[in-house]
């Protein structure tokens, strides 16, 4: 079940980071950020700098992922996928309290965080 959530996870933040790094000034993508396109242009440079977080993110959940299959790395892998998944719960929380009309975004970033932590946390592993 954690290794689904982990893979939910770094499949959000890839997405995340598309839409932020890549795409960021298109029709589309404005319009899920609400932003018009003058506004697009100004937030550019930090929207680039913000999506490549995401995709760090993302890189050390499969990064974890896959080291966990490695014997001998169940520890370090552990680490890596508990720190990101972390991060990720608490970007989700300062998005949400900083910017309350994102709260939907802020779900669908932070809900597959926690419940990897409630599951964790519960011992259903």
């Amino acid at each position: 079940m954690l290794n689904l959530l982990v893979i939910v996870m770094a499949v959000i933040h890839v997405y995340i980071f598309c839409l932020e790094s890549i795409w960021w000034g298109k029709p589309k993508t404005n319009r899920v950020f609400g932003v018009t396109d003058a506004n697009a242009q100004v937030m550019r440079g930090a929207m680039f700098n913000q999506g490549f977080y995401n995709l760090f993110l993302a890189i050390a959940l499969l990064v974890g992922f896959f080291w966990s299959a490695q014997p001998g790395n169940e520890v370090q892998a552990q680490a890596l996928k508990d720190y990101a998944a972390l991060s990720i719960l608490g970007a989700a929380l300062v998005l949400w309290l900083s910017e309350p009309k994102l709260m939907r975004a802020s779900l669908i970033q932070g809900s597959p965080a926690a419940l990897y932590w409630a599951v964790k946390l519960a011992g259903l592993q």
